[in-house]
């Protein structure tokens, strides 16, 4: 909504221009009248609006064309005032005033316009047989209101018509001449409904229509209130009503029937609390809050954005597999203005056995959008109205920014519950295969994998200690000459190799050497496609000469190319490093560390497999 509101009285001489400024301010009709009034400054407490409200008058006598055009370029609503009983300067509304001031505005940008009929206590009639035909003419007048600066008839009316007309604008919300709502209009409340459709079920129930009553207005309606609301639409259409809710088009009928009636700013109060602008695009203060991330620090959803995006999953999941269907994907993201996910999301989370976007993977991606890019994710939460259904001041409110990673280390603890590995290896050294092995994928399933279709990013849960956490792998292209401080940015690294190729191992070599041996961030070797005959690296030391002059872990033996289920304790100890990249590599070497880790990954998997099946029971 805009801070303040510019009016501009603009007409013929001698219609009462100044007269109904003088009249407003004084609340008396004035002995006196100059040629022109000061700007006059009504401060926001006074307006019914709130909003601090300038008025200007336009003095033919005192004012140039070139002033007059500055007025008009400024002014956000247009007073054209005429004289009831002057016909010649009601006949220079048409013929001068508004091509005038259509002239010197932008099409796109029309300002609205008030035809103002002053001196109405000096006739008996009424001029509105003359104008309505002129209103129909042109899409920019408002409204038109007949009063008089000497008896002080409509004058508060006026300006408050004339503030509500740059408030509550009519033009993006209604079509006059179709009489029915702008595409604009219909597509921000078919997102509004849809947002208020808690259990997505195409209507809008009781308690879901009190939930979009307190959100919009701060009240709720009692039963009769309902009963009545619900009575109106039944009345007006046969498909408004269903099972006792309000459909989607009766849901805009009733904001057509506001605005038919003048109630404009009952529709606009509600875009207004969805975010959008008089535009009717959302905001970019909605859709974009404002979060302060330090170096070295990351992003997380926190515990009350989880439980969000479950409930918005389970109001999708129509057939309740814990999975989403393309269709089911599809209707998922209608409140947005474009489709978020690709085809790569498939190949970046875990899926199920027809390829659709799992329980676990779909809360996967949104961890992986808000790691990478936390601004996107405040928007994809914009869009399905967390701040809205959460009562939240924005979006940020679901964003847990960790403290930095220096202080981790210091304290030999970590609350994080995302890290990030970075793989490494020359071409065909066995990455992607390294990455699709994580999200369950044996060789066989990622043969059918279409190139364009591929990601280089994966990331599920592991289990550390009987915790469970994000590791997020990303493949990195091998380019030894351009790894930025970016690309080095991680909690642990992998560097793979394929031990059927004999010059493999030498870019992990070189890598480890011009990168990390004098990091901090953990190093693991992997040596890829085990399943193969392996051969004699050409290097000066072998895999196992070079991890122990370096004090790594030997090298892990990982292959992807098997039928049977694919062992993830690989990633479990990524996962513990990345926690815990103090710890000596004495103690990640020991069997009982690993055992004890592993050991809480087992019981943990077991306990959320006992936990998925009791939800499936109880959906």
């Amino acid at each position: 909504m805009r801070k303040d509101v510019r009016i501009l009285l603009v007409g013929e001489p001698k219609v009462g221009k100044t007269s109904l400024i003088m009249s407003l301010v004084s609340e008396e009709f004035p002995d006196e009248v100059p040629l022109r009034a000061e700007e006059i400054i009504i401060p926001a407490g006074v307006t019914p609006e709130r909003v601090p409200t300038h008025i200007v008058d336009y003095s033919e006598a005192e004012q140039s064309e070139e002033q007059l055009y500055q007025e008009i370029s400024k002014a956000n609503v247009i007073c054209i005032v005429y004289s009831v009983n002057n016909k010649k300067s009601i006949e220079k509304v048409t013929s001068h005033w508004i091509p005038l001031i259509n002239d010197r505005t932008d099409k796109d940008s029309r300002v609205p316009l008030i035809l103002v009929g002053n001196k109405s206590d000096l006739v008996e009639h009424s001029s509105m047989e003359t104008i309505l035909p002129i209103m129909n003419q042109y899409q920019d007048i408002e409204t038109c209101v007949e009063c008089s600066a000497k008896n002080l008839k409509n004058i508060s009316e006026l300006f408050y018509y004339a503030q509500k007309a740059v408030l509550h604008p009519t033009g993006p919300l209604y079509c006059p001449e179709e009489k029915e709502l702008k595409p604009s209009c219909i597509k921000a409340l078919t997102r509004i409904f849809k947002v208020s459709d808690l259990d997505n079920d195409g209507i809008l129930n009781d308690h879901e229509l009190n939930f979009f009553q307190s959100t919009c207005f701060n009240t709720l309606l009692g039963h009769q209130a309902l009963e009545d609301v619900k009575n109106v639409v039944k009345r007006n259409m046969t498909d408004g009503v269903k099972d006792n809710g309000l459909t989607l088009k009766g849901f805009l009928f009733l904001h057509t029937l506001f605005i038919q009636r003048g109630r404009h700013e009952t529709t606009w109060t509600v875009l207004r609390r969805f975010g959008y602008d008089d535009d009717l695009e959302l905001t970019q203060e909605y859709l974009f809050p404002l979060v302060k991330i330090p170096s070295d620090c990351t992003t997380e959803l926190n515990h009350n954005a989880y439980l969000f995006l479950q409930s918005v999953f389970d109001k999708h999941d129509k057939d309740r597999d814990c999975a989403l269907s393309p269709d089911e994907v599809k209707d998922l993201f209608k409140v947005f203005p474009y489709m978020p996910w690709g085809p790569d999301v498939n190949n970046t989370v875990c899926t199920n056995d027809q390829g659709w976007i799992t329980y676990q993977g779909y809360l996967s991606q949104w961890t992986l959008t808000t790691y990478l890019d936390v601004q996107r994710s405040l928007e994809y939460l914009g869009y399905l109205g967390y701040s809205i259904i959460y009562e939240q001041d924005s979006q940020a409110a679901a964003i847990t920014v960790t403290r930095n990673k220096r202080i981790d280390l210091q304290k030999k603890q970590t609350q994080r519950s995302v890290f990030r590995c970075n793989v490494l290896g020359a071409r065909g050294s066995g990455k992607s295969g390294f990455l699709q092995a994580f999200l369950g994928k044996n060789l066989q399933r990622q043969r059918r994998i279409r190139e364009d279709h591929k990601s280089l990013y994966a990331i599920s849960t592991t289990y550390v200690y009987g915790q469970e956490k994000y590791l997020l792998l990303h493949e990195m292209m091998p380019d030894l000459d351009f790894l930025s401080e970016a690309d080095l940015t991680c909690d642990v690294v992998c560097l793979v190799y394929d031990i059927n190729n004999p010059r493999s191992f030498e870019y992990c070599a070189k890598v480890y050497k011009q990168y990390f041996i004098d990091s901090k961030t953990p190093c693991v070797v992997i040596a890829a496609k085990s399943d193969l005959h392996e051969v004699r690296q050409h290097y000066s030391l072998s895999p196992q000469e070079f991890c122990r002059k370096h004090k790594l872990h030997p090298p892990q033996l990982f292959t992807c190319n098997t039928n049977e289920t694919l062992n993830k304790d690989i990633y479990t100890r990524l996962t513990t490093m990345a926690m815990y990249p103090h710890l000596a590599q004495a103690d990640l070497k020991n069997s009982t560390f690993w055992l004890r880790a592993s050991l809480g990954a087992t019981v943990c998997a077991v306990l959320g497999l006992a936990l998925y099946r009791a939800l499936l029971k109880q959906r």
